[in-house]
């Protein structure tokens, strides 16, 4: 019998805006609100960006992490929390003098950016591993940064979720692995459709499988409009799922989504009408090798 396909929600990221939905979550209250409601729908992981709650822009304030992380865990919820780290690698070069950066350069030191790793202990937290060109900003990830990030994780008995975005950061990954820096089973994140990252391609996802560990657990998501055929094709391929206000704010064409549960629950009928079937939270935890001390935060 298969395992159940895991299907993570991811309800808000750093690059959707409010002007483009007025329903994005902002507010640590929304936030976590939306993570509750599609957990109702079969999301078994929240995968977590926090935002200042007045302007609506991305952030990186520890106070808004601990009241999302805070609100899930008093309302005795089963998901799988997976807080980001990507935010505090971008630069931007000025005209004028590339080294220097130019104004919306968040370019940072690795521990701030696992500043709340550390300080809230998450069931599981995003490592990313690319660096390339995303936006109007260079995204930057040194072996270095990316080693002292996995350290300062494996210390807080916090799980890595590998975000590979390109066939390089498979590698890059796997180089780490075989040191020590990365444990061992990893679970990996496929990123598919991200302009000048892998194309969300049926192609594309099944040559990037191929270069995956052999003991790992993997799932694969797709941006915009590939977001759905990349839940039917990672699911058939044998990975988890992924969906979410994140990396799409549409749930049929040019129509846009109610919110993230009725993503999710799209998400989920497309798992079920391939066969299969969608795991709880337990099965998660057991899946990806979580343990006693992942599960007793929820009710720390």
């Amino acid at each position: 019998m298969a395992k159940p396909t895991i299907l993570t929600v991811a309800v808000t990221g750093n690059i959707t805006t409010p002007a483009q939905h007025a329903g994005l979550p902002v507010t640590p209250e929304q936030i976590a609100a939306a993570c509750l409601q599609s957990e109702q729908e079969g999301a078994a992981i929240a995968h977590i960006h926090v935002r200042d709650p007045a302007t609506g822009r991305p952030s990186m304030e520890l106070s808004h992490y601990r009241d999302v992380v805070e609100r899930l865990r008093a309302a005795k919820s089963q998901l799988i929390i997976n807080l980001t780290t990507g935010p505090g690698g971008r630069f931007i070069p000025s005209d004028d003098d590339p080294k220097l950066a130019a104004p919306g350069t968040s370019l940072t030191t690795p521990e701030h950016r696992v500043e709340h790793i550390v300080a809230l202990r998450p069931d599981i937290c995003s490592l990313d591993l690319n660096t390339m060109y995303s936006g109007t900003s260079v995204v930057i990830n040194t072996p270095r940064n990316v080693s002292r990030m996995a350290e300062m994780i494996n210390a807080a008995g916090v799980k890595p979720e590998l975000e590979v975005f390109d066939t390089g950061d498979i590698h890059l990954a796997r180089d780490l692995i075989a040191k020590g820096t990365i444990k061992s089973p990893a679970l990996f994140q496929i990123v598919l459709g991200v302009k000048y990252g892998a194309s969300a391609t049926p192609e594309t996802l099944l040559y990037q499988r191929s270069l995956l560990p052999e003991n790992c657990e993997w799932a694969a998501f797709g941006i915009g409009r590939s977001a759905f055929p990349m839940v039917a094709q990672a699911h058939l391929l044998g990975g988890h799922v992924r969906i979410g206000m994140e990396d799409t704010i549409y749930i049929d064409k040019g129509e846009l989504t109610p919110d993230n549960a009725a993503l999710v629950r799209k998400a989920v009928g497309i798992v079920r009408s391939l066969g299969g079937t969608i795991a709880t939270a337990a099965e998660a935890r057991n899946i990806l090798g979580l343990g006693k001390a992942s599960a007793a935060r929820r009710t720390a």
